[in-house]
């Protein structure tokens, strides 16, 4: 997936702040403006690739911290960080995150909301875990990201189905297939910064997921005044807590059933899908500056500057095929932020239903703001009335999916 339209924020606002010194897997390209030095190694999940690039650059630079937005690279770099000697939370606490099962486990233990979940190894146990916790039930592998893989399967003749599609998610190493309780209310995260131990809630992003039986994440807002962010703070802090985060910035997802919340899962990193720059236009807060702050041992400036509210639009066609045409031809009125396409005529577009995910289906976004999360997402729905695409195999493709 093309990362600067997602990540781009991101370094300009660490660059901002920080010399930056680069551990990439590939030659930089638009990060070349934004960075001081880099090292460019096979796999950043290599552990060993990942040391060897690390005391390379500890030789030639004063390093002050180290940290990472990329979901597969959390355990590797609190690693690394612990080698160098620079702040981090604990290796160990990242594992937790990053495998599903643990989180579960460990929120079970100390009485964190969570929803029930059996790991399981082959169909067979599948069929028996989703029997004893009741359909529907919710298939995810143990350690993803970016929803790959999750579906679910609301009868037993389903159920075959979905767990080869999370089964093929799992790739070639040693992760299982989760089957779990199926939460059934509106889906937010909460973003979170750690310093030292002490957590403080930042924003709450309301979510719009669709494309059932898949969770694909169609849109998000943030309001500065959103009533919500106290009353799911202190589950949020919880979590955070019991999984041993003592430092950096989080990600936590739940969803709120009868009215209270119930734990999806935290990822410790900065979220994805623009929400950081969501809450920066809406707040003032800088969570990517922030995560570099914590990174270097230095206490970050959560005092918000704002009270507005943002919104994202991620635009998906309604069926696979070829992307023939894209055009955005609206007025570009101060509260339409950013339209960003990812996609362009000639590519191949593939949906959840046949093998794909956000990174092959998803055509680009469109960022939004106003004083409400009401008003930014009705200007979102404004500007989308602009863009006109066609994908080869759709009836019209002028509507995205919503």
């Amino acid at each position: 997936m093309e990362a600067e339209g997602y990540r781009r924020s991101c370094l300009e606002s660490v660059a901002a702040a920080y010399d930056v010194v680069l551990i990439t897997g590939e030659e930089p390209s638009w990060e070349v403006a934004y960075i001081r030095d880099c090292a460019v190694v096979p796999d950043p999940t290599d552990q060993a690739d990942l040391f060897a690039a690390g005391r390379a650059l500890a030789q030639r630079y004063d390093l002050a911290g180290v940290f990472t937005w990329t979901e597969w690279y959390l355990v590797p770099v609190a690693r690394l960080a612990r080698q160098l000697g620079l702040p981090t939370t604990a290796p160990e606490a990242m594992q937790a995150c990053r495998n599903k099962a643990t989180t579960r486990s460990l929120f079970a233990r100390h009485g964190v909301p969570s929803a029930a979940s059996v790991s399981v190894p082959n169909l067979q146990e599948a069929q028996v875990a989703a029997e004893r916790i009741g359909y529907p039930v919710v298939l995810k592998p143990s350690a993803h990201a970016a929803s790959m893989g999750v579906i679910r399967a609301d009868a037993p003749d389903q159920l075959p189905v979905a767990y080869d599609f999370a089964d093929r998610a799992t790739g070639s190493g040693p992760q299982s297939v989760l089957i779990e309780e199926y939460l059934d209310g509106p889906e937010v995260s909460v973003e979170c910064v750690t310093y030292q131990g002490e957590t403080t809630v930042v924003a709450v992003t309301r979510k719009t997921v669709g494309m059932a039986p898949y969770f694909q994440e169609l849109a998000h807002s943030v309001d500065a005044a959103d009533p919500l962010l106290h009353v799911i703070a202190p589950t949020a802090q919880a979590a955070i807590h019991t999984l041993g985060i003592t430092d950096g910035v989080s990600h936590v997802e739940m969803r709120l059933v009868d009215g209270r919340s119930r734990l999806v899962e935290v990822n410790g990193r900065l979220a994805g899908d623009m929400i950081s720059h969501l809450v920066r236009l809406a707040t003032g807060i800088d969570l990517p500056r922030a995560a570099a702050d914590i990174a270097c041992g230095h206490a970050p400036d959560l005092t918000p500057t704002r009270s507005s509210a943002a919104a994202i639009h991620l635009i998906y066609p309604e069926t696979s095929g070829t992307l023939t045409r894209l055009r955005f031809d609206g007025p570009r009125p101060p509260w339409l932020e950013r339209a960003h396409f990812q996609h362009h005529p000639g590519d191949e577009l593939v949906m959840p239903a046949d093998g794909g995910d956000m990174f092959t289906a998803r055509i680009g976004y469109v960022i939004t703001t106003g004083l409400t999360a009401g008003l930014a997402q009705a200007r979102a729905e404004q500007a989308l009335r602009s863009l006109h695409f066609h994908v080869a195999g759709q009836s019209d493709g002028s509507t995205p999916v919503a």
